[in-house]
C-alpha cells in the first residue's frame, strides 16, 4: 500500500491535465505535493528603524492547487489533505486545525480531504470535527471510478472558482467603483 505522500504524487498529474481548463486571465491553475504553506507570520522584535524581524511557520500540505502566473508569482487556492485508509478523532481535529491556521493568513483558501480506500461513506467523526474544511470525499480505492473522478473534478473547479471570488471581493472590498454585493452563500451538497 503506498503513503499518503506517494499516492499525492500519482494524483498530481492526473489532476493538473483534469484542471487545465482552470484557466483565469493569466494565471495558470497547477497542483503539486508537499508545497509548506505559511499558517502563521510572527514578529521576533522591533529594530530602532522601526522594521520588524519576521519569521513565518509552515505546514506541509499534501496536494496544493494553486494560480500561477508566467513571472512565477502565485496563489494558494485549494489544499487537499491525503488520509488512506481510516481517519480518527485525532486527525479530523489536527487536519481541520490545520485548515484555520492556513484560511487566518489566506482568507480565500478553500481546505478539504480526501479519504482513500476508506468505503462510500463519510465518518461521522469527520463530519462533526472537521468544521474548517470546504469539502471532504471518501473513495472505497485509491483509484477513483469515473463518477468519483468526475465529482471530484467538479468540487475542486468549483473550490478553485470560490477561492478567486473571494479573494477580489476581499481585495476589492473597498474600491470605489467595486461590484456590490447584498447575499453571499455556501450551499451544502451530499451525494
Amino acid at each position: 500500500m503506498p503513503t499518503e505522500k506517494e499516492w499525492g504524487k500519482e494524483l498530481q498529474p492526473r489532476l493538473e491535465t483534469a484542471l487545465l481548463a482552470c484557466i483565469d486571465g493569466e494565471w495558470t491553475l497547477r497542483v503539486d505535493g508537499g508545497e509548506k504553506l505559511t499558517y502563521a507570520h510572527e514578529v521576533l522584535c522591533y529594530h530602532a528603524d522601526g522594521s520588524e524581524l519576521r519569521h513565518s511557520a509552515r505546514y506541509e500540505t499534501d496536494l496544493l492547487l494553486y494560480d500561477i502566473k508566467e513571472n512565477g508569482d502565485w496563489i494558494p487556492r485549494v489544499v487537499i489533505e491525503l488520509k488512506i485508509g481510516s481517519i480518527t478523532t485525532h486527525d479530523a481535529l489536527t487536519y481541520s486545525t490545520k485548515a484555520a491556521t492556513h484560511k487566518h493568513v489566506y482568507p480565500y483558501l478553500r481546505y478539504g480531504i480526501l479519504v482513500g480506500q476508506y468505503g462510500i461513506n463519510l465518518p461521522g467523526r469527520l463530519i462533526r470535527h472537521g468544521t474548517y474544511f470546504d469539502f471532504m470525499m471518501t473513495w472505497p480505492d485509491l483509484d477513483p471510478s469515473k463518477t468519483e473522478w468526475k465529482d471530484f473534478i467538479e468540487v475542486l473547479t468549483d473550490e478553485v472558482q470560490a477561492s478567486r471570488y473571494l479573494q477580489s471581493l476581499l481585495v476589492e472590498s473597498r474600491l470605489r467603483g467595486r461590484k456590490k454585493f447584498q447575499l453571499l452563500h455556501c450551499p451544502l451538497r451530499l451525494k
